[in-house]
């Protein structure tokens, strides 16, 4: 397949499919690359629940799972979004793409490089620019928040959530066992403070309760039945209570990295 359109983005999370989104309302013909089993919390708003649900929508993108690659080109007529179970990036070469964005989020490269396509861009920290990829954008919430780079790195992940509504690592909840996932709560849900909303049936037997520290609004939670590790991120809550919606749409943060994410992509068609 030649597709001088054609934009693969690696990775469809919550943050990838605001580029994603972003993409495809100018009109670009984006496919979406991902694991067979997709570890997003945002599930609402994240591309990669077409692994699971078969099909997706997202503030009116339709993303659907394509388990042959030569159904790529009929799914993008249908005006949706493809997504590939490829991890290894192995369709690359098949498809062609003017752009390439590695936007998996792993805060380490999983094995994106400049070969694979005239322009590539990664999100965040794991890849310099101009030598791993051509452009790294900034995902750390702040001032630099979007910043193209052009030569260097991304700030490192400091481990810490960016802050809402006064809060940063307390809205975030974390595996303390490795285990089978079972939530007790779903998207949108209010939860109060010290609220059971999940469990893990550990290795060994037991079952640990994951509990709130703060009261919000349940904005993800991992799919029931993931076979999660110590520390693996499970939830996250979203103090403002009144922004219900917020649970259903692609985030201010991932809305700021997608201008940049299009800014380059505009770029690189222009100089064709």
């Amino acid at each position: 397949m030649k597709d001088n359109k054609a934009i693969v983005v690696r990775g469809g999370g919550d943050l990838a499919t605001g580029s994603i989104h972003r993409l495809w309302s100018a009109g670009f013909d984006v496919i979406v690359l991902e694991t067979d089993a997709p570890a997003a919390i945002r599930r609402q708003v994240s591309v990669c629940e077409a692994v699971y649900c078969k099909e997706t929508v997202i503030e009116g993108m339709r993303a659907k799972l394509v388990e042959d690659i030569s159904k790529v080109p009929e799914v993008l007529k249908e005006g949706a979004v493809p997504v590939l179970i490829d991890p290894e990036g192995k369709s690359i070469e098949y498809l062609k793409p003017r752009v390439v964005v590695d936007a998996i989020i792993a805060k380490k490269n999983l094995g994106t490089t400049k070969s694979m396509a005239p322009t590539t861009i990664a999100l965040g920290p794991g890849f310099e620019a101009g030598v791993d990829v051509d452009y790294v954008i900034e995902t750390k919430r702040g001032h630099n928040l979007g910043r193209i780079i052009r030569e260097g790195y991304a700030v490192k992940n400091t481990g810490i959530p960016g802050n809402i509504g006064g809060y940063t690592s307390e809205r975030v909840m974390k595996s303390p066992a490795s285990g089978e996932f079972v939530a007790k709560k779903d998207i949108g849900d209010v939860v109060e403070a010290k609220e059971v909303i999940a469990l893990v049936k550990c290795e060994n037997g037991s079952i640990v309760e994951i509990k709130t520290e703060i009261s919000g609004i349940l904005r993800g939670i991992l799919k029931s039945g993931y076979k999660v590790t110590e520390g693996f991120k499970l939830a996250d809550v979203d103090p403002r209570i009144e922004e219900l919606k917020n649970c259903f749409t692609i985030s201010d943060k991932a809305r700021c990295i997608a201008g940049s994410v299009l800014e380059l992509c505009v770029k690189a068609y222009n100089e064709d």
